[in-house]
């Protein structure tokens, strides 16, 4: 079982920066993919950036520019830096963590999730 624990949310006001932190109780090299979610007031949740061991990254049209994932795996922490929030960046962020273990289960584990708000 990967714990995983989310920290950074907090209230910005719209053009301001935020830095969600990650941190995962298991080596991030070992994990296949790791994402950030988000789910907006009355909006089901979506993929806001991914980022496999491999290094590749991908991220949702609306955030591109704007927010990079990074990777520290000296620490087993993942990041999401945010800068330029916009009002409909506003919501829950969940980390993520999924994969295929060598035994060949698959797993797919969630944070518990740190609010952004982004309002004037």
């Amino acid at each position: 079982q990967v714990q995983l624990v989310e920290s950074g949310g907090g209230l910005v006001q719209p053009g301001g920066s935020l830095r969600l932190s990650c941190a995962a109780s298991e080596s991030i090299l070992s994990i296949n993919v790791m994402g950030w979610y988000r789910r907006a007031p009355g909006k089901q949740r979506e993929l806001v950036a991914g980022s496999t061991s491999g290094g590749s990254t991908n991220y949702a049209d609306s955030v591109k520019g704007r927010f990079t994932i990074s990777r520290d795996n000296a620490n087993d922490t993942v990041y999401l830096q945010m800068n330029s929030l916009k009002p409909e960046d506003t919501g829950v962020y969940y980390c993520n963590a999924r994969g295929i273990s060598w035994t060949g289960r698959p797993y797919n584990y969630w944070g518990q999730g740190t609010q952004v708000t982004v309002s004037s």
